[in-house]
């Protein structure tokens, strides 16, 4: 047996990585080039998706605005003053929303609800559609010929 042939059962078996970016032969810059980001340790490259995603524009602004819940409370007595042209008239005055931002008690742009409320005397017959009504202000309307829809 000679030398070279000599077996150390005691020899690890763990193999060494080669350690970059720590000076050495190569200088300062050990392989790795200059600068950016693989020159750097720890550096992990980005998915490609995230790229593909912020290529994407952003929408700007609420998506998800929720309905309005303003309420707009009516009186019978602003009614009585908008529509009282059609007092001497025999036929039925229709009231809706448009109606109502026709007569300027709405504002041309008002999207949110509309209730009419019992306050003041109404003596014109108004049929009123599609907005809401308290009970009281249902009654007046009936008594002055009008009705509810």
């Amino acid at each position: 047996m000679q030398l070279h042939e000599f077996n150390n059962k005691f020899k690890s078996n763990k193999t060494v990585k080669t350690r970059v970016g720590r000076g050495g032969k190569r200088g300062t810059t050990s392989g790795r080039g200059q600068k950016g980001q693989k020159s750097r340790s720890g550096h992990k490259i980005r998915p490609a998706q995230r790229d593909l995603i912020n290529r994407l524009p952003k929408l700007r602004g609420f998506a998800n605005k929720p309905s309005s819940t303003d309420v707009t409370a009516v009186t019978l007595s602003k009614l009585q003053s908008a529509f009282k042209k059609f007092a001497a008239g025999t036929h039925v005055v229709l009231v809706n929303k448009q109606a109502l931002r026709e007569a300027g008690i709405l504002a041309k742009t008002y999207r949110g609800n509309v209730k009419i409320l019992s306050n003041g005397e109404i003596k014109i017959p108004l049929t009123i559609q599609g907005l809401k009504v308290s009970a009281e202000a249902k009654v007046k309307i009936e008594k002055a010929g009008g009705k509810v829809e």
